[in-house]
């Protein structure tokens, strides 16, 4: 596995635990995304209604996603998931500009969060496989992430089906755990 090959190169102290906090919209293919990093099956994906966890583990280091469901009913109990988070991770669904405002703005309350202060920030520009995809230097733009300044960041373009880009971001993740957790 690509992550698990990451995770090995990094050598952390045994058991070390690294948590990640996986957000976003409904239907930004958070989900699909998690169970990819898992090896599992994505041809049944639902909507989640909750959260989902998935842990993998490689040589004592202990990697731990949280994706919670992105529905606006959902969204405020995020911040009941924010406590020693390592790593947020946001995805958007960068084929649906008619939602990009709802998302830049849930993104814009997420980087305010106190208990979320200069965790480092990674967007995964999803469905990049659409024909209709923003590019992530216009999503960006659009996300007015330049003025972002008390964290790292970084905006990757992925499929979250095909994985393509996937394994980029989680290797920028990885690093930035690693800078984080020194």
């Amino acid at each position: 596995m690509g992550l698990l090959s990451i995770l090995r190169r990094l050598k952390p102290s045994p058991e070390q635990e690294v948590r990640l906090l996986l957000l976003g919209l409904d239907n930004a293919g958070k989900t699909t995304l998690l169970k990819q990093l898992a090896a599992e099956d994505v041809s049944h994906v639902t909507p989640t209604q909750g959260f989902n966890i998935k842990t993998v583990q490689s040589e004592g280091f202990k990697l731990n996603v949280w994706d919670i469901g992105g529905q606006r009913k959902i969204r405020p109990y995020w911040r009941n998931y924010f406590e020693n988070t390592d790593v947020l991770i946001y995805v958007i669904d960068s084929s649906d500009r008619k939602r990009f405002d709802e998302t830049s703005l849930e993104l814009a309350e997420l980087l305010e969060e106190e208990k979320l202060a200069a965790v480092p920030l990674l967007i995964f520009a999803n469905k990049q496989d659409l024909m209709t995809a923003t590019p992530p230097s216009e999503l960006a733009e659009s996300l007015n992430l330049h003025t972002v300044r008390d964290r790292m960041w970084q905006v990757q373009a992925c499929s979250a089906l095909t994985v393509e880009g996937v394994q980029e971001g989680m290797t920028w993740v990885c690093r930035n755990i690693k800078f984080r957790k020194k």
